[in-house]
């Protein structure tokens, strides 16, 4: 039996596959994943109780997708 070959990464991601090093989330994408608004968001980065953003380009930033869900996870924690 042979297996089916490997997507490539541009046919992992237009199936909605992320990369298995993980992807970088923009600031909506962090918004819609801690509920957070953005002010927040930038209000606890400067107090160094959020992960901090990556410069992607020259006018882009984002956050790596396995800081903002350690954050989440040790804020449950922390809750329970």
């Amino acid at each position: 039996m042979s297996r089916a070959p490997k997507p490539t990464l541009s046919q992992a991601k237009s199936r909605g596959v992320p990369s298995a090093r993980g992807r970088f989330l923009r600031i909506n994408d962090v918004i819609a994943t801690t509920g957070l608004s953005r002010t927040t968001i930038y209000r606890l980065i400067e107090a160094d109780e959020f992960p901090r953003q990556h410069q992607l380009t020259k006018r882009s930033i984002g956050w790596w997708e396995a800081d903002v869900s350690a954050w989440l996870e040790s804020r449950h924690r922390n809750a329970a």
